[in-house]
């Protein structure tokens, strides 16, 4: 898979390493420049501009950045388990024991132990699974820890979203995975014939399912959504905990956003801001028209009511700054011309009279 596509890195033009607000500041230079509305056609242009995206929603998500950068494309497959991939890769054991785990070598967990205790001492006076006179153990503690109603454990994702999904709301799917209480022995691990066949003997299996998230119109970034009992399964007849969903609403390369208003940018010829001129400036709800007034001086902002982001009180406003090009690369009749204009203007012809150069 990663043979037949483009590092995220190079698709942004950085390296490895790269800070986030170098990866911001890159993505929104390309967005830009390879944005559909200002390159109509280019099919080229449309093809950069989504791998653009798709770089943008991996590097500026810090788990999914990492996954990358430790994994590469499999790193971001549905399902990947990051922790079943470096035992993998590494070998060998995870120690979750206590005192010593840290020593560097590979150990066993609780569980393993009392699989091994199950099945040595099984048929004697010790029993891992507390027989009769026998000893607790292990498995005993276990599963009265398994036996106790136990509320699901609320999980945590995080979910990108595309920055007009924001503005307009969308329902999205996100993949969780997570343990949940094994089905056929009820958490305890074990069954009347013995070690549970489902799960092994460790009370919980592991579960992957798709939940639909509805994202209300106006979400903002870093915002966090709670989905009731959508977390893990609850034990012994308590609830599923809840879904946390963190949204990272990624930048656009045309709006900026400050609440429910949203700013952006118009360029428009000097010819144009002299004599005025009807211009296309885009909005979340497409290409509008509006006309500038005669004597538009460079940075004035004018405001488009109500094409800004839904609210329970109504849209806001958009507000569209304007900057006049300077003309380059004159020809010297061009030149002479202009001359010949500014010749024959007068304090008169700028804002409160004030005075100006003559052109030489």
């Amino acid at each position: 898979m990663e043979g037949e596509k483009k590092d995220l890195y190079e698709v942004l033009g950085l390296k490895k390493g790269a800070t986030e607000e170098e990866i911001k500041k890159a993505y929104k230079k390309l967005a830009r420049k390879l944005h559909p509305d200002l390159n109509p056609g280019n099919k080229r242009a449309e093809e950069a501009f989504k791998a653009v995206n798709e770089a943008n929603a991996v590097l500026s998500d810090p788990e999914k950045r990492a996954r990358y950068d430790e994994f590469g494309f499999a790193g971001l497959e549905p399902g990947f388990d990051p922790e079943m991939a470096r035992q993998a890769r590494n070998g060998g054991f995870r120690w979750t024991g206590g005192a010593g785990a840290g020593a560097g070598g590979a150990g066993f967990s609780f569980d393993d132990l009392s699989d091994l205790f199950g099945g040595m001492f099984s048929g004697g006076g010790f029993s891992a699974r507390g027989g009769d006179g026998g000893f607790g153990g292990f498995d005993g503690f276990r599963s009265a820890q398994h036996a106790a109603p136990r509320r699901g454990e609320s999980l945590r994702t995080r979910l990108s979203v595309g920055f007009e999904e924001a503005v307009f709301g969308c329902t999205k799917d996100v993949r969780i995975e997570h343990l949940e209480p094994c089905s056929q022995c009820g958490g305890s691990g074990h069954t009347a014939s013995g070690v549970c066949t489902l799960c092994k003997g460790k009370g919980k299996i592991k579960k992957r399912r798709t939940v639909h998230v509805p994202v209300p119109a106006g979400a903002e970034d870093g915002q966090t959504l709670t989905l009731r009992g959508q977390g893990a399964a609850g034990a012994n007849g308590m609830g599923a905990g809840d879904l946390l969903v963190e949204l990272a609403v990624q930048p656009s390369a045309l709006f900026t956003r400050a609440g429910a208003d949203l700013h952006s940018e118009a360029r428009i010829t000097f010819s144009q801001a002299v004599r005025g001129a009807e211009i296309e400036v885009p909005t979340v709800d497409g290409r509008v028209k509006y006309r500038i007034p005669a004597g538009t001086q460079s940075g004035t902002t004018f405001r488009l009511r109500g094409k800004g982001v839904p609210t329970a009180n109504g849209r806001g406003d958009q507000y569209v700054t304007v900057h006049v090009e300077t003309p380059r690369n004159l020809t010297p009749a061009q030149l002479e011309a202009l001359r010949r204009f500014e010749a024959t203007l007068t304090s008169a012809n700028y804002d409160g009279g004030a005075t100006h150069a003559k052109a030489g």
